[in-house]
């Protein structure tokens, strides 16, 4: 009998141990409490009272149940912060539509040195500026602060972040110029500045972002040139430079990128030809509205040519609509109103479906669907 006791004794100390063990294993793998405070000291300068995103921010654990905070599975440090203003999650569906988040985003988020992904996004009401700190966030490869209320310049030294793969801070208030490190982004494949007060020119290095497929800067005071560098990113899919102030003439070389979709130079103060590359090219959103573009529409349309809209309008164009347009493979929407176009309007399924506006405002336009040319 005592021997039987002895023997469950030693058994049940050996579970206690495991079990201690087991405990202590837990605790050691829940976020740093140097992780836990800095995510703390993040949350007291902003303030959401609609939704309460922040309810779930309780307990010592930041890396279990903490909404919008991820961790490395190994390291258990910070690696990401996620807080969308518009989103699917049930969270949002249950709250009021008119969703708000105001405050401002601390420099204690960079004491989460293991940060790979910032999103926070679509608040509409968070101001103040970016924290220059961020630029010693070495791991950062998202960085997305898009639809907020941020004034101020982007940090200068932003080409420190040697990972970064998306970097979008469109839909806010900053102001100053594209600072040039922005060029060391080689990995870089997402920029977004769309719709700020951003003033200067575009770097004209640019072209050193060869991973980039998506350049988007419109609605800003952009001035200069086109850079030419541009031209040699053989990724780059979109270039959005609408409602700027640029000017010089349109590189003929945009024409012969290879995977290039969407050109969209509306709203600006662009002169010269139009080069007659971008009417055969893979380009087919192609939007020139808006500038001071003389000389006649070129006359190298193809089989190649497939635009699903093709915006000419309110420039300074002469001339017929060229014959070789009739050869596109497909245009779905085509405006060349408010020019100086001349002559007889093709015929064919792509103007069969055309209205009347899409033509009107042009010196000595005739044909379908406009009135009969004279004889």
């Amino acid at each position: 009998m005592e021997a039987m006791k002895k023997s469950f004794l030693i058994a049940l100390s050996n579970t206690i141990v495991v079990l201690l063990l087991a405990g202590s294993s837990t605790v050691v793998q829940a976020c740093t409490p140097y992780d836990r405070a800095a995510l703390l000291e993040f949350r007291s300068k902003l303030n959401e009272p609609y939704i309460g995103v922040f309810n779930t921010w309780k307990g010592q654990d930041c890396c279990n149940g903490w909404y919008g905070v991820s961790c490395d599975p190994n390291t258990h440090r910070v690696a990401g912060i996620t807080l969308r203003g518009e989103s699917e999650d049930p969270i949002f569906q249950r709250a009021k539509r008119s969703v708000l988040m105001t405050g401002s985003i601390s420099p204690a988020i960079c004491k989460l040195t293991s940060l790979s992904t910032i999103i926070i996004a679509d608040w509409k009401g968070i101001s103040g500026v970016i924290p220059n700190c961020i630029t010693n966030l070495l791991f950062l490869r998202i960085v997305d602060l898009v639809g907020n209320r941020l004034s101020g310049v982007i940090p200068a030294n932003i080409g420190r972040l040697q990972r970064l793969k998306v970097l979008n801070f469109a839909d806010n208030q900053i102001t100053g110029m594209i600072p040039t490190s922005v060029t060391s982004l080689t990995s870089l494949s997402h920029l977004d500045l769309r719709n700020n007060n951003i003033t200067g020119v575009i770097p004209l290095d640019i072209g050193r972002l060869t991973m980039m497929s998506r350049l988007l800067l419109t609605g800003n005071k952009i001035s200069g040139h086109i850079p030419e560098s541009l031209t040699r990113i053989y990724r780059l899919a979109d270039i959005e430079l609408a409602m700027n102030r640029i000017t010089g003439s349109i590189p003929a070389s945009l024409g012969k990128m290879s995977v290039l979709a969407t050109l969209n130079l509306d709203g600006n103060l662009i002169s010269g030809e139009i080069p007659g590359t971008l009417m055969a090219s893979s380009i087919s959103n192609l939007n020139l509205s808006g500038n001071l573009i003389t000389g006649k529409i070129p006359n190298t349309f193809g089989v190649r040519s497939y635009f699903t809209v093709l915006d000419l309008s309110k420039n300074r164009l002469q001339g017929p609509i060229p014959a070789s347009i009739t050869t596109a493979s497909f245009i779905g929407h085509l405006d060349v109103s408010h020019n100086h176009l001349c002559g007889k309007i093709p015929t064919g399924s792509t103007f069969d479906r055309l209205e009347a506006t899409s033509f009107a405002y042009n010196d000595c336009l005739c044909g379908k669907p406009l009135g009969n040319c004279r004889k």
